[in-house]
């Protein structure tokens, strides 16, 4: 056990973001390692996965990218791993990472990365900005894609770069442990006839994830026929932004107001999944590995996904391998033509077909992304990190986490 040995987790969120289930689940994964773990964080919603995995959870705004925030909440956190006895600093996000980095130099600790996504680097302060994440001793990668992206970016030395997949909850996103009474009761919300094919796109509406992409391709659809289908976009506006209301005016503009959905987010997600026809990502930003794309091939549901949403280490397609071996269908990021060519493509293959499909998805993540395997390996760099060998899972919860 580490009973001496704390580790300071800094996230700007604890809420629906990848880097805030990513600072939930290594959160949970510590603790059953014996580490004490300390989460820094705004409140949110994942609050009580951190408190119910054993870690304490400290309230702070590390969500703001002000430099005299920053700077003011870096001493909160070096007083903090110093109060705790942190032996290691590990950060999700930026704004979150550069105080984390500023308190871990001044308190003289290791200092980690989780990358979860490409950033877009359109100048030189977005680079300064972004950098911060290839600071760390240690830089953990969630994909290869991630992985590969930050190596030609910041030339950084292989020995620093580590990959950690995502893990998957395979007893909560099990399709057979979903009863139809729930499905049918997200299709009721949705408004959706059981007859109609749902195309499902799950994530914040953000810029990056290509929600205007999928519009224009829905639009399409229509415009070559296709019929008795509805787009269903499922995710959080935080109101940052103008893109909403981008959205909704192209929708208004392409016609498309009778085919697309704007949901509130869902609690029942695995339900969601299994009312999917098919599940969507339209990225035009690497995205590297995209929980709900996971989540769906969990679900044993098709997926379609731009050549950024996901690398071949998450769905494999031709040329790489056979057609009969596929786990989903791919399209080149921002070509709605594509986009609506590949779902029609999809849509016309026998029902056996798409459920094989689905079915190589399920086999394929689960052979891939299991809870003990990525707990196993992040305890393993935690133990070279901190100087000690890591502790293994106690053997009644590694059961229950494969």
């Amino acid at each position: 056990m580490h009973d001496a040995t704390g580790v300071l987790i800094v996230s700007p969120g604890l809420d629906v973001g990848a880097a805030d289930f990513g600072a939930a689940a290594l959160a949970r994964i510590l603790s059953e390692g014996g580490y004490r773990v300390i989460v820094a964080s705004p409140a949110g919603r994942l609050v009580a996965d951190v408190n119910a995995a054993g870690a304490e959870f400290i309230p702070l705004n590390l969500d703001r990218n002000n430099p005299i925030v920053i700077v003011r909440n870096a001493f909160a956190l070096k007083r903090i791993a110093r109060e705790r006895h942190c032996a290691v600093i590990h950060a999700h996000g930026r704004a979150a990472a550069w105080s984390a980095y500023l308190a871990a130099r001044l308190s003289r600790l290791p200092f980690l990365t989780t990358w979860y996504k490409g950033f877009r680097e359109q100048n030189l302060f977005k680079r300064l900005y972004n950098g911060v994440m290839a600071r760390g001793d240690r830089v953990i990668a969630v994909s290869e894609q991630i992985a590969e992206m930050i190596k030609e970016r910041y030339g950084i030395p292989l020995q620093r770069t580590t990959v950690l997949p995502l893990s998957i909850d395979f007893e909560r996103f099990d399709p057979d442990s979903v009863t139809r009474e729930r499905v049918e009761a997200v299709r009721r919300a949705w408004g959706i006839r059981r007859d109609t094919k749902v195309i499902l796109v799950v994530g914040r509406l953000l810029r990056r994830k290509g929600h205007h992409v999928m519009v224009r391709a829905v639009a399409r659809l229509k415009d070559r026929g296709f019929k008795d289908f509805l787009c269903v976009f499922v995710g959080e506006d935080r109101g940052r932004t103008h893109y909403t209301g981008e959205l909704w005016d192209l929708v208004l503009t392409s016609g498309t107001t009778d085919v697309i959905r704007m949901a509130s987010p869902v609690a029942d997600m695995p339900a969601a999944y299994a009312a999917a026809s098919v599940v969507v990502s339209a990225a035009v930003q690497p995205e590297g590995l995209q929980r709900a794309i996971l989540e769906a091939q969990a679900m044993g549901k098709p997926v379609v996904v731009s050549d950024l949403a996901a690398g071949l280490d998450v769905v494999l397609t031709p040329p790489a391998i056979p057609d009969g071996r596929i786990t989903g269908l791919r399209f080149s990021a921002g070509d709605d033509g594509e986009l609506a060519t590949v779902l029609l493509r999809l849509f016309s293959m026998p029902e056996p077909t798409r459920r094989a499909i689905g079915a190589r998805g399920r086999e394929w993540v689960r052979s891939h992304f299991v809870p003990a395997l990525v707990a196993e390996q992040t305890l393993r760099l935690y133990g070279e990190i901190a100087g000690s060998a890591a502790a293994p899972l106690p053997q009644a919860r590694q059961k229950r986490a494969i």
